[in-house]
Formats: structure tokens, sequence, C-alpha cells
């Protein structure tokens, strides 16, 4: 009687223990680690998410590396990635990519709205830009538009808007975004290409210091000028208006999954904000008067 007692004591503990440990591999959105793949253009709003969710979540732990746009898709179809951020639009055949390869619809998350800015040095004369101007130089031997490298989410997003491919395009590198506004005053009457997300955010004491070394270019389209500035990111009506979104090969509810959620709610919609970007997802504020 005692051994069939211990018999089914055991077997009850080994079945509890099994459960224990398939509960430990279960997906978990709040707990674990993870690496997200960005470009260098948006990586301080990819950071900002990424602190906020660990607070949020303190048994998480997230990695944010910067890899250029085009490598981090390659790495997200091989499975050495399980997120990435994008900003341009994917070709049909890229999509047609990841679907067969990642074996998930694709289901772009759309959580910010940045730009490709255009700086000069602050003693230049130059006081804005068109689009014209824009097309022409990028296809002259001056190469006058520096960017930021090749590969990069600036130059891509530029060549997609004109319609051309990037080895189609003349151009000049200094490699990464903060040496190309450092730098830029080396090279006279050259124009810097960089992210707005570079220095947008507010109070922060580098991010002030490297807009006070540059001039913003308006952009003229159609006889009118825009800045890219929260109302025209949010009516794009600034010409080179991007839009950042996630894209993720994770199936179930795990991590990558619960990232994204948070980014695109009312919590990261409002570090999105906090960082000088305009958030994608606007969320009414309703006050009650009593």
């Amino acid at each position: 009687m005692k051994n069939s007692a211990k018999i089914i004591m055991l077997f009850f503990l080994s079945i509890i223990a099994t459960a224990c440990k398939k509960e430990e591999k279960s997906p978990s959105y709040h707990k674990g680690e993870m690496t997200i793949l960005t470009d260098e253009s948006f990586k301080s709003v990819t950071e900002a998410l990424a602190e906020g969710y660990m607070i949020n979540y303190p048994e998480t732990k997230i990695k944010v590396v910067t890899k250029k746009e085009d490598l981090g898709f390659l790495d997200l179809l091989k499975d050495k990635a399980k997120i990435i951020v994008m900003s341009r639009d994917l070709s049909a055949e890229e999509i047609k990519s990841y679907e067969e390869q990642v074996d998930l619809k694709f289901l772009p998350a759309k959580f910010a709205a940045d730009a490709v800015i255009f700086v000069v040095p602050k003693d230049s004369p130059r006081e804005s830009i068109s689009i014209e101007e824009i097309t022409q130089g990028m296809q002259s031997d001056d190469k006058a538009f520096i960017f930021d490298g090749a590969n990069s989410s600036n130059l891509n997003f530029i060549a997609q808007k004109l319609k051309k491919q990037p080895k189609e395009l003349k151009f000049s590198i200094i490699p990464g975004s903060k040496n190309v506004i450092e730098d830029l005053n080396k090279y006279p009457g050259k124009i810097g290409v960089i992210g707005l997300n570079t220095f947008s955010r507010p109070y922060d004491k580098e991010s002030e210091k490297l807009k006070s070394m540059v001039k913003i270019l308006p952009v003229e389209y159609k006889g009118k000028q825009y800045t890219a500035d929260a109302g025209n990111l949010r009516t794009m009506n600034y010409p080179f208006t991007r839009v950042l979104y996630f894209l993720t090969n994770e199936g179930n509810f795990n991590l990558a999954n619960g990232f994204i959620r948070y980014s695109c709610t009312q919590l990261g919609q409002m570090i999105v904000e906090k960082e000088g970007l305009q958030p994608y997802n606007i969320y009414r504020r309703e006050v009650q008067m009593r």
C-alpha cells in the first residue's frame, strides 16, 4: 500500500515538473532577451522605446544594434534577427520573399513619422532647396549631397522617392550621421542628408549641440516651402516624410510582438512624441469638466 502511494505521488510530481518545464519554454512577452536591428537614423527612438519597455517589464533585456536597413532585412529573412525597424517600402518581390521565407503575412507595424532632411553649415547662404535641385543634384558628377553610407535608410528612401535605384544616383559619403554634421563645414557647397531623429530629441544636450551646428533647409515643392515640423509630418506635406515600422518573423506572442504592441499603443506613442517625432497612432485625450 505504501509503495502504491509512493508511485502515485511520483507520478503526480512528474506531471507537475513536466508542466513547469513547458511553462518555462512557452511564449512570453514580459521576460527574456531580444535584439532589435535598426538603421542609425532611427536608433534614438528605437532605444527610447526599448528603455520604456524594460522599465515596464523588468525581466526583459532588449539590445538595440545598428545595421544598414537592407542588411537588417536580409538577417530577418535568414532568422538571424527577430525584429527590425524599416522606413522604405518593400518591393513586391521583397514582400513575396518575406511571406515565403518567414511564413507570415506581411503586416508592417507602423509607429512613427520621421523625415529625411537636408542640412548645410550655419553660415551657408543657402536658405532652401527644391525637389528639382535634389533630382538634378543626385545625377550630377559634382556629388553635392553627402549621405551617411551606402545601403543606409536615408539613401534608400531618397532613391525610392526619386524612382531610382541607389546605384543610379551620384553622391558622397561620410560614415555616420553625426560625422556628416560635424564635418560638413569642411566641404563648402555640399549638402548633408540625414534623418530627423538624429537630433530631434528635445532637451537632450547632444541633440541640441548637433542641431546648433547646421541649418535645416525647407524643401520647395510646387511653389511652396515645407519644413520637417510636427504639422507637416502629421499631414505628410513635407515631401520627404517617411513612416517607420517594425517587421518581425515571430509567429507567436513572444517578446518581439509584445514590444511591437507596446510601441504602437499609448505609452509607446508618448515616447515617440517625446523623441520629437510624430506618433503614427494618435490617441485623443478626453477631459471631463465637473
